[in-house]
């Protein structure tokens, strides 16, 4: 990539974009664009193809979406396809009517089978059922990754998709109702601990396996693939390991340094039973992730904003496993 080109990094103040653009900044790419929602509605059709005409950033990163747990992708299933199929519609539609060639889209892991062989390949994709909770959202993932090849193949752009396992580190989400399992865990087990509690609960049976991949690690593999012209168009970015929902709540504990127990709550759903992702062809362009999950937990726990306020006096809510 060209240092001095522009790159408009949508979603930007969420946790993907803010950790893309670090990287950026880091590596010497001096005219980054942004906006905020305010400024630049994504879901706004005509606002986002105005936008890209008269910017005309060399490249984008696409990290804009509405995200969630098992609760909110299940209860909010409207709202999560509709408005991930109109952002990323805009965006890559408008890309290419601006006629900006290269643009990056990220996805989810969900958007594979749920009872995917492992570990994941990229060709595994529309080869069986989705997971029942989450599958509005993966359809709209889904339409991104089948948009930028569409573009690809019929007007020769270069669209690529990125679909990361899950993900956390600074600015996640840690609302209870909303988040993921991995911030969730790190904020009861903190509260727990201020409170003095002698238990946490954790949603399931704690068997599934999860694959977690630390922010920052992903976005050095966005822009490593963006600088290497990286033209496949999938790529699954992931640390190639997991651990049970067991092993991840034992290890929030010790980072926390919460000494309770886990009461794991098996009335509540599992989700998909394993996910974890090939990550070969990534490896084989030259990237890799390089933070352990224990040093990842450690440094999103030290950046996590409730990390010095008092203990919440609200009722304990759930994880969500994705």
């Amino acid at each position: 990539m060209d240092k001095q080109s522009p790159i408009f990094v949508a979603g930007h103040r969420g946790m993907v974009g803010s950790a893309i653009c670090r990287r950026l900044a880091a590596g010497g790419y001096d005219n980054i664009v942004i906006r905020t929602r305010a400024e630049l509605d994504l879901l706004d059709q005509r606002g986002v193809h105005a936008f890209l005409a008269k910017e005309h950033p060399r490249y984008i990163f696409i990290a804009a979406a509405k995200v969630g747990g098992i609760h909110a992708n299940d209860t909010f299933r409207a709202d999560f396809l509709y408005q991930n199929l109109q952002i990323e519609a805009n965006l890559i539609h408008g890309a290419h009517l601006a006629g900006i060639e290269r643009l990056m889209f990220l996805g989810s892991s969900c958007i594979y089978p749920r009872d995917c062989p492992q570990p994941i390949k990229e060709e595994y994709l529309l080869t069986g059922p989705l997971e029942p909770t989450n599958e509005p959202y993966a359809v709209a993932k889904i339409a991104g990754i089948k948009l930028c090849e569409s573009y690809n193949r019929q007007y020769g752009r270069r669209y690529v998709s990125a679909m990361p396992t899950n993900l956390y580190g600074p600015n996640d989400n840690y609302d209870l109702a909303t988040s993921h399992v991995l911030p969730a865990l790190i904020r009861k087990a903190h509260e727990a601990k201020l409170r003095g509690d002698s238990e946490f609960v954790v949603w399931g049976s704690g068997t599934p396996r999860r694959e977690f991949l630390y922010v920052d690690d992903l976005a050095d593999a966005c822009v490593q693939l963006m600088e290497k012209n990286a033209d496949a168009d999938l790529l699954n970015i992931g640390t190639g390991s997991d651990v049970t929902i067991r092993e991840l709540a034992e290890t929030v504990m010790a980072v926390v340094g919460y000494r309770g127990r886990i009461a794991f709550d098996r009335s509540k759903p599992d989700g998909t039973p394993r996910k974890l992702l090939d990550v070969s062809r990534a490896e084989a362009l030259g990237w890799k992730a390089r933070t352990s999950l224990r040093n990842g937990i450690e440094r999103a726990y030290e950046s996590a904003p409730f990390r010095h306020a008092a203990a919440s006096t609200a009722p304990s809510a759930e994880h969500q496993t994705t």
